[in-house]
């Protein structure tokens, strides 16, 4: 069956990246939630899409403590998201400092998840294969993805993640197609691609045999694939404006 993953949790229903997005997202019938996660100044795992806070400035130089209330650590978040599975994706410091940080943040991760009792039910993924290979090495029963970017050669990919020991491919959903899930499944790797809202599209990936679908329309996603038997969401309510692009 094709898992769907709610993109960042439910932004549809509450703001992106949240505790009450990841709890919209779970009661629509998500089977797991994608978020994304950052280190600040003072070593702590954040929930949060882009690399800075409006407002406030870049992650590597502000505290736990000078966070909005609204932005959730990553125990927080994967305590809104149990039982559902959960997409870790690492996000790469663009600051001079960025190598180090992306190695602290891999470790932290590492340490933080290989802590919970949800770890089985998470893989952590990045763009980065420096990022996810720290993550493998620090903590090695961790499963592991290989993000790709739309303009990379997935079958390419694929062998690199595979030759680095990690155990899924998460490709932009244009590059999917039989030739790749072929592969994929003959060398046992899991394919979950992102980000799909279009119901045609996603019955598609799912008839090629995708591990997961990565929307930002759960519901949608749940019709499209006949699982139905939950209510549909009540309609959007006013939400203050993501904090992320």
């Amino acid at each position: 069956m094709t898992e769907i993953f709610a993109h960042r949790g439910s932004a549809q229903l509450a703001r992106e990246n949240t505790v009450a997005a990841f709890v919209a997202a779970r009661d629509l019938g998500a089977d797991g939630i994608e978020l994304d996660v950052h280190l600040t100044a003072d070593g702590n795992v954040v929930v949060h899409h882009d690399g800075e806070v409006p407002g406030l400035g870049p992650f590597g130089r502000l505290l736990s403590a000078e966070l909005p209330a609204w932005l959730p650590s990553l125990g927080e978040a994967l305590d809104a998201c149990w039982p559902l599975r959960v997409n870790v994706e690492i996000k790469q410091d663009e600051t001079d400092a960025g190598t180090e940080r992306d190695r602290s943040l891999a470790f932290e991760v590492a340490r933080l998840l290989a802590a919970r009792r949800e770890a089985p039910r998470i893989v952590v993924s990045s763009f980065s294969l420096e990022a996810i290979d720290a993550v493998g090495t620090f903590e090695p029963s961790l499963e592991t993805a290989l993000l790709v970017e739309g303009d990379r050669d997935p079958m390419g990919a694929l062998v690199t993640a595979r030759e680095h020991g990690h155990r899924g491919l998460h490709p932009f959903f244009f590059s999917v197609d039989a030739g790749l899930m072929k592969a994929a499944k003959d060398c046992g790797m899991a394919i979950r691609t992102w980000t799909v809202d279009d119901p045609a599209q996603i019955v598609a990936l799912a008839d090629l045999g995708v591990d997961a679908v990565v929307t930002n329309d759960v519901a949608a996603a749940r019709r499209a694939l006949g699982r139905s038997d939950l209510p549909d969401a009540a309609p959007p309510r006013s939400v203050p404006p993501p904090a992320a692009g």
